[in-house]
Protein backbone atom coordinates (compact mmCIF):
# COMPACT_ATOMS: atom_id res chain seq x y z
CA UNK A 1 0.00 0.00 0.00
CA UNK A 2 1.37 3.91 -0.83
CA UNK A 3 1.64 5.43 2.58
CA UNK A 4 2.88 8.51 0.31
CA UNK A 5 0.88 11.35 0.60
CA UNK A 6 3.22 13.93 -1.65
CA UNK A 7 4.56 16.08 0.53
CA UNK A 8 7.75 14.46 1.45
CA UNK A 9 8.34 16.42 4.27
CA UNK A 10 5.23 15.38 6.15
CA UNK A 11 5.81 12.00 4.97
CA UNK A 12 9.23 11.39 6.46
CA UNK A 13 8.13 13.43 9.80
CA UNK A 14 5.67 10.75 10.22
CA UNK A 15 7.67 7.94 9.63
CA UNK A 16 10.26 9.61 12.59
CA UNK A 17 6.76 9.32 14.50
CA UNK A 18 5.59 6.02 13.84
CA UNK A 19 9.50 5.11 14.51
CA UNK A 20 9.31 6.51 17.96
CA UNK A 21 6.45 4.70 18.69
CA UNK A 22 8.06 1.41 19.40
CA UNK A 23 10.11 3.37 22.13
CA UNK A 24 12.80 5.02 22.41
CA UNK A 25 15.58 5.98 19.62
CA UNK A 26 18.92 6.99 19.39
CA UNK A 27 19.90 9.35 16.14
CA UNK A 28 21.22 5.42 14.35
CA UNK A 29 18.41 3.84 15.54
CA UNK A 30 16.32 6.38 13.66
CA UNK A 31 18.16 6.08 10.74
CA UNK A 32 17.92 2.49 10.95
CA UNK A 33 13.94 2.17 11.58
CA UNK A 34 13.02 5.04 8.92
CA UNK A 35 16.01 4.38 6.04
CA UNK A 36 16.23 8.29 6.16
CA UNK A 37 20.09 9.55 5.27
CA UNK A 38 21.22 10.79 8.81
CA UNK A 39 21.25 14.20 8.37
CA UNK A 40 17.42 14.54 6.99
CA UNK A 41 16.56 12.19 10.16
CA UNK A 42 18.67 14.75 12.67
CA UNK A 43 17.25 17.65 10.97
CA UNK A 44 13.27 16.35 11.42
CA UNK A 45 13.47 15.05 15.12
CA UNK A 46 15.43 18.39 15.97
CA UNK A 47 12.05 20.35 14.48
CA UNK A 48 9.50 17.93 15.68
CA UNK A 49 11.12 18.51 19.15
CA UNK A 50 10.52 21.93 18.56
CA UNK A 51 7.45 21.71 18.38
CA UNK A 52 7.10 19.21 20.94
CA UNK A 53 5.93 15.97 18.86
CA UNK A 54 8.95 14.45 19.86
CA UNK A 55 11.25 14.61 23.21
CA UNK A 56 14.47 13.69 24.84
CA UNK A 57 15.09 10.83 27.93
CA UNK A 58 17.31 10.84 30.71
CA UNK A 59 19.87 9.04 27.84
CA UNK A 60 19.22 12.21 24.79
CA UNK A 61 17.37 9.40 23.30
CA UNK A 62 14.34 10.49 21.05
CA UNK A 63 10.69 9.58 22.18
CA UNK A 64 7.13 10.59 21.19
CA UNK A 65 6.29 14.80 22.63
CA UNK A 66 4.34 15.62 25.31
CA UNK A 67 1.92 17.30 22.81
CA UNK A 68 0.92 14.30 21.28
CA UNK A 69 -0.96 13.55 24.29
CA UNK A 70 -2.07 16.53 24.50
CA UNK A 71 -3.62 16.18 21.04
CA UNK A 72 -5.59 13.16 22.05
CA UNK A 73 -6.96 14.70 25.23
CA UNK A 74 -8.91 17.43 22.93
CA UNK A 75 -9.81 14.54 20.66
CA UNK A 76 -11.08 12.79 23.65
CA UNK A 77 -12.85 16.23 24.59
CA UNK A 78 -14.39 16.39 21.33
CA UNK A 79 -16.02 13.08 22.42
CA UNK A 80 -17.13 14.81 25.40
CA UNK A 81 -19.52 16.95 23.44
CA UNK A 82 -21.08 14.39 21.61
CA UNK A 83 -21.52 12.73 23.96
CA UNK A 84 -22.99 15.63 26.14
CA UNK A 85 -26.64 16.12 24.07
CA UNK A 86 -27.86 12.63 25.44
CA UNK A 87 -26.42 12.92 29.13
CA UNK A 88 -27.90 16.84 29.62
CA UNK A 89 -31.12 15.51 27.86
CA UNK A 90 -31.52 12.42 29.98
CA UNK A 91 -30.71 15.23 32.93
CA UNK A 92 -33.06 17.92 31.86
CA UNK A 93 -36.02 15.15 31.11
CA UNK A 94 -35.37 13.54 34.97
CA UNK A 95 -35.70 16.82 36.99
CA UNK A 96 -37.68 19.10 34.44
CA UNK A 97 -34.56 21.89 34.43
CA UNK A 98 -32.48 23.37 31.88
CA UNK A 99 -29.51 21.26 32.01
CA UNK A 100 -25.66 22.82 30.57
CA UNK A 101 -21.59 21.83 30.05
CA UNK A 102 -19.64 24.18 30.84
CA UNK A 103 -15.69 24.50 30.64
CA UNK A 104 -13.46 27.13 31.70
CA UNK A 105 -11.36 29.10 29.44
CA UNK A 106 -8.77 31.39 30.96
CA UNK A 107 -11.19 34.00 33.36
CA UNK A 108 -15.00 33.03 32.58
CA UNK A 109 -16.87 29.74 31.39
CA UNK A 110 -18.30 28.79 28.44
CA UNK A 111 -21.71 27.24 27.69
CA UNK A 112 -20.20 24.23 25.12
CA UNK A 113 -23.65 22.31 25.09
CA UNK A 114 -27.08 23.07 26.91
CA UNK A 115 -30.55 21.21 26.57
CA UNK A 116 -33.37 23.58 27.22
CA UNK A 117 -36.97 23.19 29.10
CA UNK A 118 -39.06 23.12 26.67
CA UNK A 119 -41.67 25.27 28.62
CA UNK A 120 -42.64 27.47 31.31
CA UNK A 121 -40.25 29.59 33.59
CA UNK A 122 -36.43 28.54 32.59
CA UNK A 123 -33.39 29.73 33.45
CA UNK A 124 -32.03 29.89 29.58
CA UNK A 125 -28.04 29.80 28.66
CA UNK A 126 -27.32 29.50 24.88
CA UNK A 127 -24.47 27.63 23.53
CA UNK A 128 -21.15 30.05 23.19
CA UNK A 129 -22.94 31.98 26.84
CA UNK A 130 -19.97 33.22 28.40
CA UNK A 131 -20.17 34.04 32.17
CA UNK A 132 -18.12 34.73 35.46
CA UNK A 133 -16.21 32.39 36.94
CA UNK A 134 -16.87 34.77 40.37
CA UNK A 135 -20.21 33.26 40.80
CA UNK A 136 -22.36 30.11 40.47
CA UNK A 137 -22.31 26.36 41.02
CA UNK A 138 -20.36 25.87 37.85
CA UNK A 139 -17.84 28.77 38.39
CA UNK A 140 -17.54 26.61 42.31
CA UNK A 141 -16.64 23.38 40.72
CA UNK A 142 -14.59 24.49 37.59
CA UNK A 143 -12.12 26.32 40.30
CA UNK A 144 -12.52 24.02 43.64
CA UNK A 145 -9.94 21.76 42.78
CA UNK A 146 -7.35 24.25 40.99
CA UNK A 147 -3.45 23.99 42.12
CA UNK A 148 -3.74 26.34 45.64
CA UNK A 149 -2.36 29.27 43.94
CA UNK A 150 -4.99 29.98 41.09
CA UNK A 151 -8.01 29.04 43.09
CA UNK A 152 -6.71 31.38 45.82
CA UNK A 153 -6.53 33.99 43.27
CA UNK A 154 -10.00 32.84 41.42
CA UNK A 155 -11.57 33.76 45.26
CA UNK A 156 -11.04 37.42 44.25
CA UNK A 157 -13.75 39.44 44.07
CA UNK A 158 -15.75 35.90 44.18
CA UNK A 159 -19.46 35.71 45.39
CA UNK A 160 -18.34 32.41 46.92
CA UNK A 161 -15.38 31.21 49.65
CA UNK A 162 -12.62 29.38 50.56
CA UNK A 163 -15.38 27.61 52.67
CA UNK A 164 -17.10 27.35 49.85
CA UNK A 165 -14.77 25.35 47.54
CA UNK A 166 -13.53 23.01 50.85
CA UNK A 167 -17.07 21.63 51.01
CA UNK A 168 -17.76 21.06 47.07
CA UNK A 169 -14.54 19.11 46.70
CA UNK A 170 -15.97 17.19 50.30
CA UNK A 171 -19.03 16.33 48.73
CA UNK A 172 -18.64 16.67 45.18
CA UNK A 173 -20.77 18.84 43.54
CA UNK A 174 -21.38 22.23 44.50
CA UNK A 175 -24.75 24.42 44.02
CA UNK A 176 -25.78 28.07 44.32
CA UNK A 177 -28.67 30.25 44.99
CA UNK A 178 -29.04 33.50 43.71
CA UNK A 179 -25.43 33.92 43.45
CA UNK A 180 -25.29 34.53 39.74
CA UNK A 181 -28.19 35.99 39.11
CA UNK A 182 -31.38 36.94 41.20
CA UNK A 183 -33.87 34.50 41.53
CA UNK A 184 -32.04 31.67 40.01
CA UNK A 185 -30.34 28.21 41.85
CA UNK A 186 -28.13 25.51 39.87
CA UNK A 187 -26.14 22.31 41.17
CA UNK A 188 -23.15 21.33 39.37
CA UNK A 189 -20.95 18.17 39.52
CA UNK A 190 -17.32 17.59 37.84
CA UNK A 191 -16.65 16.23 34.41
CA UNK A 192 -12.81 14.54 34.86
CA UNK A 193 -10.50 13.71 32.22
CA UNK A 194 -8.51 10.65 32.08
CA UNK A 195 -5.74 12.16 34.73
CA UNK A 196 -8.24 13.05 37.12
CA UNK A 197 -8.18 16.74 36.25
CA UNK A 198 -11.97 18.30 36.28
CA UNK A 199 -11.99 19.45 32.70
CA UNK A 200 -15.41 21.04 32.73
CA UNK A 201 -18.53 20.89 34.71
CA UNK A 202 -22.43 19.61 34.39
CA UNK A 203 -25.17 21.73 35.74
CA UNK A 204 -28.83 22.09 35.66
CA UNK A 205 -30.38 25.74 36.25
CA UNK A 206 -33.95 26.80 37.33
CA UNK A 207 -35.67 29.27 39.38
CA UNK A 208 -35.73 29.01 42.81
CA UNK A 209 -39.42 28.43 43.11
CA UNK A 210 -38.92 25.08 41.63
CA UNK A 211 -35.59 24.06 42.97
CA UNK A 212 -35.62 25.74 46.32
CA UNK A 213 -33.07 27.18 48.81
CA UNK A 214 -31.13 23.72 49.10
CA UNK A 215 -31.54 22.15 45.13
CA UNK A 216 -28.55 20.28 46.05
CA UNK A 217 -31.13 17.64 48.07
CA UNK A 218 -33.26 17.58 45.34
CA UNK A 219 -30.80 17.00 42.78
CA UNK A 220 -26.98 16.47 43.29
CA UNK A 221 -27.13 13.13 42.73
CA UNK A 222 -29.08 12.80 39.33
CA UNK A 223 -26.28 15.72 38.02
CA UNK A 224 -23.25 13.76 39.62
CA UNK A 225 -24.52 10.58 37.89
CA UNK A 226 -24.90 12.59 34.54
CA UNK A 227 -20.81 13.82 34.92
CA UNK A 228 -20.05 10.68 35.73
CA UNK A 229 -21.38 9.73 32.67
CA UNK A 230 -19.15 12.16 30.82
CA UNK A 231 -16.31 11.21 32.61
CA UNK A 232 -16.27 7.21 31.89
CA UNK A 233 -16.65 8.56 27.88
CA UNK A 234 -13.45 10.09 28.51
CA UNK A 235 -11.97 7.60 30.12
CA UNK A 236 -12.92 5.33 27.71
CA UNK A 237 -11.96 6.97 24.84
CA UNK A 238 -8.51 7.89 26.04
CA UNK A 239 -8.05 3.84 26.93
CA UNK A 240 -8.92 2.76 23.33
CA UNK A 241 -6.47 5.61 22.04
CA UNK A 242 -4.04 3.32 24.17
CA UNK A 243 -4.73 0.05 22.26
Amino acid sequence: MDISSGVGVLDKAATVLSALEAGPATLAQLVGATGLARPTAHRLAVALEHHRLVARDMQGRFILGPRLGELSAAAGEDRLLAAAGPVLGALRDHTHESAQLFRRQGEVRICVAAAERPMGLRDSIPVGATLSMLAGSAAQILLAWEEPDRLHRGLRGAKFTATTLSAVRRRGWAQSVGEREPGVASVSAPVRGPSGRVVAAVSISGPIERLSRQPGRLHAATVVAGANKLTEVLRRSHAGAGR
